[in-house]
């Protein structure tokens, strides 16, 4: 049995990957590296990242069917009308419990209700009240995958296994003891 399955039988936090979206409105206003730079002084490992436009089609592959259940097909129509408005900047981090340690960086997803040091706190202010007034899309500036479960569906949707890169970081010494060559 690996050292990762051991920890995880033994509710240890374990080396984990999540996929981070930074949305138009993050490339457009050029936060691009202010938000980069917050998971990298957090000790997360940017291992795969890439600019795109996303099609309509991907991005019914990225917004599924279940955002529809779960809040209406206008919510859904409007995620797929906001991933679409200009490129996004797509990553896969990792680290020792890299979905939550990324969740609490980015704060909630309205940004009215983010904490200030969050991502979304520091940098957009819309409330889902208003949005919903204007039947708009909540400018939030990121996505992050919510759970594990998200994230082993969206990780392998964005980036090809040969697209995702290894290498050692001063962080791998720290969290992970593994020498650095």
């Amino acid at each position: 049995m690996s050292k990762e399955n051991k920890a995880e039988k033994q509710n240890i936090p374990t080396k984990q990957r999540t996929l981070v979206l930074i949305k138009p409105d993050g490339v457009k206003r050029n936060l691009i590296g202010e938000i980069i730079k917050r998971f990298e002084n957090a000790g997360l490992k940017i291992i795969g990242m890439k600019m795109l436009w996303v099609s309509e089609e991907f991005g019914k592959k990225h917004y599924r069917e279940d955002i529809a259940k779960k809040y209406g097909d206008r919510i859904r129509n409007n995620l797929l009308k906001y991933v679409r408005e200009g490129p996004v900047v797509a990553m896969v981090l990792e680290g020792v419990e890299a979905i939550t340690i990324t969740r609490k960086l980015v704060g909630s997803t309205y940004p009215s209700e983010s904490l200030p040091g969050t991502i979304r706190g520091d940098f957009a202010h819309i409330s889902k009240d208003y949005a919903n007034a204007k039947e708009m899309s909540v400018r939030n500036l990121i996505h992050a995958s919510g759970n594990k479960e998200d994230a082993d569906i969206e990780v392998p949707l964005w980036f090809k296994p040969a697209e995702l890169h290894s290498y050692h970081t001063v962080h791998d010494l720290i969290a992970f003891e593994e020498e650095i060559p």
